[in-house]
């Protein structure tokens, strides 16, 4: 593989998601700050921009999302798992993931059946005028990225040497506890 092949993908690997969804967000103050200063300013308004927003708004949050298994900080509770005993954690871990898992598989062949139907019946969007498959296949985009992502979690553990729980945050490393002096 070229050097600069494998340059971009350590690239997008790192940075992707978060380059996505600052640019969506980016879109959406600007999209909204145009359409505040048309209709206070000059008494008018654009239709494209909300819609534009309303798409960009749905890409930010799955790849924020993505962003957030990437870095391990999607919809888990870390403190109530690292509460209960070290025999219990990394099965609780793994059976959670399981699920996350089996419920990604379920979201891609929906997103995947219901881009199928907008492919099959067309539907163009009213302001900007685009088919509407595009916009929408963030749902398939997403689950699949945060598919990905939790997959190499698990593969960089195991090749890691399944040292402590699959990509555990470092804020979470075991730290020297200081204990308080008795007064």
């Amino acid at each position: 593989m070229p050097a600069s092949l494998r340059e971009l993908l350590r690239l997008l690997d790192r940075h992707l998601e978060e380059s996505v969804a600052s640019f969506c967000l980016v879109v959406i103050a600007v999209c909204v700050f145009l359409q505040v200063v048309l209709r206070y300013g000059f008494g008018t308004a654009l239709t494209w921009t909300e819609e534009l927003a309303g798409f960009c708004m749905a890409w930010a949050v799955y790849m924020g999302a993505a962003l957030g298994v990437r870095e391990r900080f999607h919809i888990r509770i870390l403190v109530g798992v690292f509460a209960l005993p070290a025999v219990l954690q990394l099965p609780l871990v793994l059976i959670a993931d399981l699920l996350w898992l089996i419920f990604n598989s379920l979201m891609l062949w929906y997103g995947l059946e219901y881009l199928g139907v907008l492919w099959t019946r067309t539907s163009i969007s009213p302001a900007l005028g685009i088919d509407e498959v595009w916009p929408q296949s963030i749902i398939v985009v997403g689950y699949l990225l945060m598919t990905v992502r939790l997959l190499q979690i698990y593969v960089n553990w195991w090749t890691g040497g399944r040292k402590d729980l699959p990509g555990k945050p470092p804020e979470f490393q075991e730290e020297e506890v200081l204990e308080l002096e008795k007064p």
